[in-house]
């Protein structure tokens, strides 16, 4: 049971790693557009979405602590949509 949960880990960090290079691949190669902006924000989602229930241990932590940690990962990808999509109505609401 241990070396499993050891190897799932281990797994997960090279995901992470793997995912990350991805990141940075399409940072840099990447056109920017829409379809980017979202790969990006699906990968930010999955990458906290690990990291939360994994490397945080808190898949069995209470429903509430958990359900709010995932929403976060839900989120702010989709702020980061709707940014690109409506940068100047978005700048106009946080305009002192």
């Amino acid at each position: 049971m241990y070396n499993a949960h050891i190897k799932l880990i281990n797994y997960l960090w090279i995901l992470l790693i793997l995912l990350t290079l991805f990141s940075a691949y399409m940072a840099e190669r990447a056109p920017p557009g829409l379809l980017s902006v979202s790969i990006m924000a699906v990968v930010l989602a999955i990458k906290g979405r690990i990291i939360v229930d994994y490397f945080m241990e808190l898949k069995e932590s209470h429903i509430i602590l958990r359900t709010l940690m995932r929403l976060y990962f839900f989120v702010i990808p989709a702020m980061i949509i709707l940014v690109y999509l409506y940068p100047e109505q978005i700048a106009k609401w946080t305009a002192l």
